[in-house]
C-alpha cells in the first residue's frame, strides 16, 4: 500500500511542510508577490486575508471595499481589496489571486499573548481550494495542486 505522500506526489501535488505553533495553529512561510511572510492556515477563513500595515512590505495596490470582515473576536471591520497577485507557497504557485486587507491587530495581539509570534496573514479557503488542498494532519504536511 502507497503512502498519502505518495500517491499525492504522483497526482501532482506539491508537499509543503506546517508548523504547528504553541496557539494550537497551522503556520506556514509564503510570498506574495515575491516577498516573504508567515501566515496561519486557515480552513474556516473564506478568503486569504493581510494587515493593512502588510500593503508596502508585500507591494499591494489596494482599493476600498464595501465589504465588512467578521472574525473570531471581531465583526463589521473595514476592509479593502488587493487583486492580481502571485502566491508561492513551497513550490506551488498561482498568479491573479484576490486578497482581503483588513486590521489584524486582535489576532496578533492574541498570537503575542501566548508567547505566539505575530503573523503577516492567513492563508484562507479560497487558496486552499484553487490549490485542491489536502491536509495530512498526522503528519503536519499541506499539500497543493
Amino acid at each position: 500500500m502507497i503512502s498519502l505522500r505518495q500517491y499525492l506526489s504522483k497526482k501532482g501535488y506539491a508537499p509543503i511542510k506546517l508548523n504547528y505553533t504553541i496557539t494550537n495553529h497551522f503556520e506556514i512561510e509564503a510570498s506574495i508577490n515575491g516577498v516573504t511572510g508567515r501566515f496561519i492556515v486557515d480552513t474556516g477563513a473564506s478568503n486569504s486575508c493581510l494587515d493593512f500595515e502588510a500593503i508596502s512590505k508585500f507591494k499591494l495596490i489596494a482599493e476600498d471595499s464595501e465589504v465588512k470582515a467578521a472574525g473570531a473576536g471581531s465583526n463589521d471591520m473595514l476592509t479593502q481589496l488587493s487583486q492580481k497577485n502571485s502566491i508561492t507557497i513551497g513550490k506551488w504557485s498561482k498568479k491573479n489571486i484576490p486578497l482581503i486587507l483588513f486590521d489584524l491587530t486582535h489576532v496578533n495581539s492574541a498570537l503575542i499573548q501566548h508567547n505566539a509570534t505575530p503573523v503577516d496573514g492567513i492563508i484562507g479557503a479560497d487558496v486552499l481550494q484553487t490549490g485542491k488542498a489536502v491536509i495530512d494532519y498526522e503528519y503536519s504536511n499541506l499539500y497543493l495542486k
